[in-house]
């Protein structure tokens, strides 16, 4: 939990005394040192030189749970009682906000538990105040999730984690087409989460939608759309359940009868962009990007399908570098053509239209034309391409920025 949590941890006998070490390790932090210990094991620390200043003690039978701490004279400190070690984190960020005062502000958060470990591990949650005031709570649903959001400033999630399925065959609006996970539903109720799911489509050229691959007219909406081959077929269905990322490269008109894509599915024009993918972070107003080796172009594509017998290329777009052939030479930056000041603007114009304060997005820029395509828009990603120390400032930055923006928005609401 320590661990997970950005927090110091020294584990200790009873005949330990580690005084020197922790003020070492403590030396100008200030703070206060929090005690951990079993009910059964209460009077485990009881030093007269411990810097220990409140002890909390778990699954006590006897005493009330309570997060007033109650002074005891005998060992002078101060203790607090709660029932399981979950509770733990709940009590610390409540501490931590008692002390900042109003200049604190808590993050809860909750998402699936390998995009938790990849944000904790870079310490993009700490329960200790960052920089700018910020703590970060892990919402816990073995625990009322009433009192975790009384404590709260602003939820951090990502729903499509919490995706049950998707009844893309039901005429309903987008929101009741899809089904979360009874946690989320929980979240939605409480007012100030109501607004979690926002549907957006962005209008793109040169695609189309395709509800069966056996339409006789297929060729000719192909036609009529523009939408010169090879294509990229995927699933209208971008993420959250399990074959979203299914896509398919089709060469000839007539392989999409034997295409392997869940329908609907979108079609779009492959573009030829000379093996390079560009990835943004837009977090908060600050812009970072990364280089990556891509597909390469459809011609070396064509020989590909040739020997695979003629078949479309079926791929994962998680795996999509184990799936396709992808260009090996190394990265060279003098040879980018990337307009960056077109694609900041094009960052900022998302952000506004999308109301998005941290998303990424994939950008290729067209052999022989130069165009820019955006052809991939995410909310909440890793951004692991950018180094931690200018990431992690950013992040936070454009975390509070938005929950002051909104508080501020409540009161002139208000008002």
């Amino acid at each position: 939990m320590a661990r997970t949590y950005s927090c110091t941890i020294f584990c200790l006998s009873p005949d330990d005394d580690i005084s020197s070490e922790v003020a070492r390790v403590w030396e100008g932090k200030g703070g206060c040192f929090v005690h951990v210990v079993s009910s059964c094991r209460g009077d485990i620390y009881h030093k007269e030189n411990s810097p220990v200043r409140l002890q909390v003690t778990v699954g006590s039978a006897e005493e009330k749970p309570s997060n007033d701490p109650v002074y005891d004279v005998a060992t002078g400190m101060s203790n607090i009682f709660i029932q399981k070690l979950e509770e733990l984190p709940l009590l610390i960020c409540n501490l931590n906000k008692k002390a900042m005062h109003k200049e604190g502000l808590i993050v809860g958060y909750v998402m699936k538990p390998s995009r938790e470990e990849d944000f904790a591990k870079r310490g993009a949650f700490p329960m200790c105040p960052t920089q700018n005031g910020l703590m970060f709570l892990p919402l816990n649903y073995e625990l009322p999730i009433s009192s975790q959001l009384k404590l709260v400033d602003a939820v951090l999630h990502k729903a499509t984690d919490e995706i049950l399925s998707v009844d893309m065959g039901s005429l309903s609006e987008l929101s009741d087409k899809v089904i979360f996970t009874r946690n989320l539903q929980e979240l939605q109720k409480l007012p100030f989460t109501s607004k979690l799911i926002k549907e957006f489509q962005l209008q793109l050229n040169l695609r189309l939608q395709v509800d069966s691959f056996d339409d006789p007219y297929l060729a000719q909406r192909l036609a009529e759309a523009e939408l010169s081959l090879p294509n990229i077929v995927k699933p209208q269905v971008a993420c959250g359940v399990s074959d979203a990322h299914s896509m398919a490269i089709v060469f000839k008109v007539d392989h999409y009868k034997d295409l392997n894509v869940p329908l609907p599915a979108v079609v779009q024009e492959y573009v030829d962009h000379s093996s390079l993918l560009y990835k943004f972070y837009a977090l908060g107003d600050k812009i970072f990007y990364a280089v990556k080796n891509s597909i390469p172009n459809a011609d070396t594509l064509m020989n590909v399908f040739a020997e695979k017998g003629l078949k479309p290329l079926h791929f994962d777009r998680q795996y999509i570098l184990k799936s396709l052939p992808v260009a090996k030479e190394q990265l060279n930056a003098d040879n980018h053509q990337i307009d960056l000041e077109l694609v900041n603007d094009a960052a900022h114009w998302l952000r506004r239209t999308l109301d998005l304060t941290i998303f990424g997005f994939d950008v290729v820029v067209q052999e022989g034309t130069g165009d820019h395509v955006i052809v991939d828009v995410n909310y909440l990603p890793s951004f692991k391409e950018v180094p931690d120390d200018v990431a992690l400032p950013a992040f936070w930055d454009a975390l509070k920025e938005k929950i002051v923006s909104e508080k501020s928005k409540q009161a002139r609401d208000t008002s």
